[in-house]
């Protein structure tokens, strides 16, 4: 069964989330398994981001709103957060993670996307 809040629209930020769930877990997962004595501030936080779109892409799937809102608000503070503290101390985060300088490496995608995401689910009310 479809939920509402994956429907039309939805659709496609359901896909995207999918998409970021693969690529930042694979990406923290090669950090990890091979570099985590490099940056491991850095490399945890691609590999809670991979948790927190996983998360999201699980709750849109089966129209767990306030689960999906509350994710939302995880991943913007964590791109504001770390965006912030990755421009302001550079030397801090050595190697990038999914949102460091707000997602720079994804295109500024991870800043984007929880806006957009929040405006669907409260525009669903």
């Amino acid at each position: 069964m479809t939920s509402p809040i994956s429907t039309g629209p939805g659709r496609a930020l359901l896909a995207v989330y999918g998409l970021f769930a693969l690529a930042a877990g694979a990406r923290a997962a090669v950090q990890i398994v091979l570099r985590f004595d490099e940056a491991p501030l850095a490399y945890s936080l691609s590999a809670f981001a991979a948790l927190v779109y996983i998360l999201l892409t699980v709750a849109l799937a089966r129209g767990a709103r306030r689960v999906a809102l509350a994710a939302l608000g995880v991943e913007l503070a964590g791109v504001l957060v770390v965006g912030t503290a990755s421009v302001v101390d550079a030397a801090a985060f050595p190697h990038d993670t999914v949102w460091s300088v707000y997602g720079k490496g994804y295109l500024f995608i991870p800043l984007v996307l929880p806006l957009v995401g929040l405006y669907w689910l409260l525009r669903r009310r």
